[in-house]
């Protein structure tokens, strides 16, 4: 299992405390940021979903920032991504809401 967020981010935290039985490995985006592959695997996945548009990231970008792409934008500023990614048994899961933890604290 692994995690993609940001260690200062308390949902991240909350989903590394609650998964600690399945020993998640985590990736601050922050300090090693994904590639450029990487982005667009996930954007394949969750589309522009992954792009945090209520952040203040977002809220401090320009009118001309916000019209990049969503994999420019991630790849500029990888704090924008939606968190936590976890990836588990080849699926990937977006954000720590009920239905992500349903499917992986079962």
């Amino acid at each position: 299992m692994k995690l993609y967020g940001l260690g200062t981010c308390d949902t991240c935290r909350k989903a590394i405390r609650e998964l600690s039985p399945f020993d998640p490995e985590f990736q601050d985006v922050r300090k090693t940021p994904l590639s450029r592959p990487q982005i667009d695997a996930l954007l394949e996945i969750f589309g522009d979903e992954l792009v945090n548009r209520k952040s203040t990231t977002w809220r401090g970008l320009s009118d001309t920032e916000k019209a990049m792409t969503a994999g420019d934008l991630l790849v500029a500023y990888p704090t924008l991504m939606k968190r936590p990614v976890i990836e588990h048994d080849g699926r990937h899961h977006l954000g720590w809401g009920a239905a992500t933890q349903a499917a992986l604290l079962r």
